[in-house]
């Protein structure tokens, strides 16, 4: 009996152990799944925030290059137009330079034949004036010779008398000089002549002197 009640004791005792290892088992065998599924699920996750990333930065590159080509078109709008007003700007001054051209060709034109016109009327008038001159000149020619002939000899004698005046003065007016080392004064004195194509100064003693090459003043004695 008592070995009865034992392997009773004995088949209940192996069969919570077995029972508790089951759960045990169980219990691990659910925390892998667990596992197993968290760590699937953040890899599905993760691929879905990687595809997320890649396709805002590929909608990114999309924006950037559609912004791009719109700028390009707009640059190459802006600058057809300015080509179009720089070319329009460029005909207008072109034919408003030809208008001037033309303008003043045929003012020039007009002048040049007012000038021709006015050139032979001037010649008639100077052709007609110069024969009554050479008429004039025929009839006083006779006259104007003899007149010539008697200021002539006038002029002869009055050459010789200014020859002798100039040889007496020319022999009083020679006049000494006199080199020094005295600088030009800064405030200049008056000019009262002329020396050889100098100016002469008169200094506050009454000497009189001109400014050398040298810049020193040379005196002129009397």
């Amino acid at each position: 009996m008592k070995k009865l009640l034992l392997l009773c004791f004995v088949i209940i005792l192996s069969g919570n152990l077995q029972a508790q290892e089951t759960a045990a088992e169980k219990k691990a065998a659910k925390a892998k799944t667990e596992k197993l599924a968290k760590a699937k699920k953040e890899k599905a996750e993760a691929a879905k925030d990687k595809a997320a990333t890649a396709k805002e930065k590929a909608a990114a590159s999309k924006k950037a290059a559609k912004e791009k080509a719109e700028t390009a078109k707009e640059k190459a709008t802006k600058n057809n137009a300015e080509a179009t007003k720089d070319k329009a700007a460029t005909a207008k001054k072109t034919a408003k330079e030809k208008a001037e051209t033309a303008k003043e060709k045929a003012a020039t034109a007009k002048e040049k034949a007012k000038t021709a016109k006015d050139k032979v009327v001037q010649n008639k008038a100077e052709t007609s004036k110069d024969k009554a001159a050479i008429t004039k000149e025929k009839a006083t020619a006779s006259k104007k010779t003899g007149t010539e002939k008697a200021e002539t000899a006038k002029s002869k004698a009055s050459s010789a008398k200014t020859t002798v005046k100039e040889k007496a003065s020319s022999t009083k007016s020679i006049k000494k000089i006199k080199e020094t080392n005295e600088k030009a004064p800064k405030v200049a004195d008056k000019i009262t002549g002329e020396y050889n194509g100098k100016k002469v100064y008169t200094g506050p003693r009454g000497g009189k002197y001109y400014i050398n090459a040298n810049g020193n003043k040379t005196y002129i004695q009397e």
